[in-house]
């Protein structure tokens, strides 16, 4: 993850600006400019860590942003602490060595982005251990947080899932509305292999059987199966793989949880995709803690 590339510098100045981190008024007003400090970022609970580069260019973007010369800062990490890998609880993330006033400014940015995307990743990790064993694998979709469909994206990766299309121009998803509005499955399938850009393949959503068969006798390149029950699921890959060397991949959506992850899983699927892994996150629990020194 390149935190220096200009998207997610984006990021990083939107949220310092948002928060007015240069205007800190309690810091200002109760710390004095030259005191340097020691703060240690600590897990508070067992998660999936997602986001540790943000911290330094947190740092980066602040003094950017402040157009003063502030004091050099260190950003040290254990060796075995990186994107990706399992935190205890009570567990030293990071420590920065800065300017306290810098530090305190920048505390609420840092965490919030550490803690969303821990969050995210912590949780697309207990999908993956979930279907493990299955030829399934963890999609996200674009249900994420405005702004953040990078971050989001990657903490998703952290944990172990995949990615999905990043964007609108990131291949052809016909879905339910493109259906009604199209007058079919079969004049949407139509409609899309006629103008699409180049190789992108053609995925089509289906929410019964009849439309699986509709989109299989027109070309469908990919299909996914919106809310249907596991039954349903494993009767649509059963129908898939009567298409011999045609099989073309599944993906299934909707009403998918970890209580029954497993179950859809197990009909032979090769997609599920879960939007509750960035709409719906629960923030890890990190804290800040400083000394003087």
């Amino acid at each position: 993850m390149d935190w220096n590339s200009r998207r997610l510098t984006a990021i990083v100045e939107n949220a310092l600006l948002e928060d007015r981190a240069t205007r800190d008024a309690t810091s200002y007003a109760c710390i004095d400019a030259n005191q340097r400090a020691s703060a240690a970022i600590i897990a508070k609970q067992d998660c999936i860590l997602a986001g540790i580069g943000s911290v330094a260019r947190i740092l980066d973007v602040y003094a950017a942003l402040d157009g003063a010369v502030t004091s050099h800062y260190e950003v040290t990490t254990h060796p075995e602490i990186f994107d990706g890998v399992r935190l205890r609880n009570g567990q030293t993330v990071a420590v920065i060595r800065h300017n306290a006033r810098v530090i305190l400014s920048c505390e609420r940015v840092i965490l919030n982005l550490l803690q969303r995307m821990s969050g995210i990743a912590t949780l697309t990790r207990k999908f993956v251990d979930a279907v493990a064993g299955t030829r399934a694998r963890i999609l996200d979709t674009r249900k994420t947080a405005p702004g953040l469909r990078m971050v989001d994206k990657y903490a998703v990766r952290c944990g172990g899932g995949q990615n999905h299309r990043l964007d609108l121009s990131d291949g052809v998803l016909i879905k339910n509305n493109h259906i009604a509005l199209a007058g079919g499955v079969a004049s949407a399938l139509e409609r899309a292999h006629r103008n699409r850009r180049g190789s992108q393949p053609i995925e089509v959503e289906v929410r019964t059987l009849e439309e699986l068969d509709e989109a299989l006798a027109h070309g469908a390149e990919a299909v996914l199966l919106d809310n249907m029950a596991v039954e349903q699921v494993r009767r649509a890959v059963e129908r898939c793989a009567q298409q011999g060397e045609r099989r073309i991949p599944i993906e299934c959506s909707g009403g998918i949880r970890l209580d029954n992850v497993r179950a859809y899983a197990e009909t032979g699927v090769d997609f599920i995709s879960i939007g509750l892994l960035t709409h719906s996150p629960q923030a890890a629990d990190m804290s800040l803690r400083v000394v003087a020194v």
